[in-house]
Formats: C-alpha cells, structure tokens, sequence
C-alpha cells in the first residue's frame, strides 16, 4: 500500500485524501476550523492547518486541508515555524471574536477552546488589539440565534447550506470587512429558511445556536 511519513510515522495513504484527514485518521491533531471532509473545494480560511511537507528535495509550508498527500511524502505538523505561525493565525481570529465564554451555548464544545488548549494559548489576544465590531444580533428566527459577532469566518454554515441547494446564508464583504450574511440583509426569519438547522449543528463556535439552548 502507498505511504507517506507523518512526524517519523509511516502512513497508509487513501486516493486523493487530503492531508488533515490523513493526520487525523492517524491519530494526528491538526488544528482546523474551516476544513470538513465534504468540501469539493478547501476554503482555506482560518490557515490554522499550516503543515510543512518535504518532497524530492524540496521543504515548503502548505495547507493540510488542501493538500493532498503523496506517495513518500515527508510531513512534518509541530515544527517551531509551524506553531508561530498558527499562533499567529489564531491570535487575529480571536481579535475579531467577542469572548464571552461563560454565557456562550457552546462553550464545552467550542473549536476554538479546543484550539487554544492545543496551542497553549489563552483566548483573549496577546499582542492584537481587539477588532471586535458592534454587529446586530439576528435573534428574528422562531428556532435559532445568529450573532456576528462570535462568527469566525470559516464558512462551514455557508458551505453546508449551498450544500443543500438552498442559497438562504452567503459572505459578503472581503478581508476584515467580511461577515455572513443574507441576500440584501433581511431578518433570517424573513428569508425563507426551512429550519432544518444544518447550519446550527455545522457551527464551531457560538455564532449561530438554538434558541432553547441559549444560556440566562
């Protein structure tokens, strides 16, 4: 069977698989926000799976969730330049994201504490000033919440509802300005959404959560 070398490990490798679901198969954590197996298309927003890959000679930094792993590929997941670099990365996620874990639905199941206790960081940013922004919360749908300001941009809610062949969740803006939105900014419960929550259940963090589950 082909293989690749994961941090010394020798790994069975599958078709076209990417090289975060090898690592994960594998044991291996690799952190990651907006990679799910699903995608025909890796966003590749949140960089947090930086990975360094050495092949025929040559070293360079790629993106597991893009990347797909090869035949006698050298992988390499916790080098020092890796783990500045995701530091890096998580930091100017975080100075966008309004910290308010101990009222947030999903805070024993968050992404992002999951994260951070990997990386050895606190939330809160350290050298980044926040960058937070007084987004309105869409509390309008009868069944769920969606509230920008803990939105981290990773694109799962939109990936999956496109996904569904429904068009009621889509980006707009570009760089910082970027939020997820709806068409021409209507109230979600005027958008015709059918309630299936798929968004909800494909949300890391607490941007988008059901009603009866929000915390007094």
């Amino acid at each position: 069977m082909p293989s690749a070398i994961i941090n010394g490990q020798q790994i069975t490798i599958l078709p076209g698989e990417k090289i975060l679901w090898t690592a994960l198969r594998a044991g291996i954590y690799i952190p990651h926000l907006c990679a799910t197996r699903e995608a025909d298309i890796p966003f590749g927003g949140c960089r947090l799976c930086l990975v360094e890959v050495e092949m025929e000679g040559r070293r360079e930094m790629v993106a597991a969730c893009s990347e797909p792993v090869r035949e006698g590929m050298k992988i390499y997941t916790d080098t020092e330049k890796i783990t500045r670099l995701r530091r890096m990365a998580f930091e100017l996620i975080m100075s966008d994201h309004h910290i308010d874990c101990k009222r947030c639905v999903k805070r024993t199941g968050c992404k992002l504490i999951e994260i951070a206790s990997f990386l050895k960081m606190k939330l809160t940013p350290n050298k980044l000033r926040s960058l937070v922004r007084d987004l309105a919360v869409d509390d309008s749908h009868p069944l769920f919440v969606y509230d920008p300001r803990k939105c981290v941009k990773c694109g799962r809610c939109v990936e999956r509802c496109h996904q569904l062949r429904k068009s009621f969740l889509d980006f707009e803006g570009r760089g910082f300005e970027m939020v997820v939105s709806t068409f021409d900014h209507l109230p979600l419960a005027q958008t015709g959404c059918d309630s299936c929550l798929e968004c909800v259940m494909a949300c890391p963090t607490g941007a988008l959560y059901r009603k009866e589950k929000e915390v007094e």
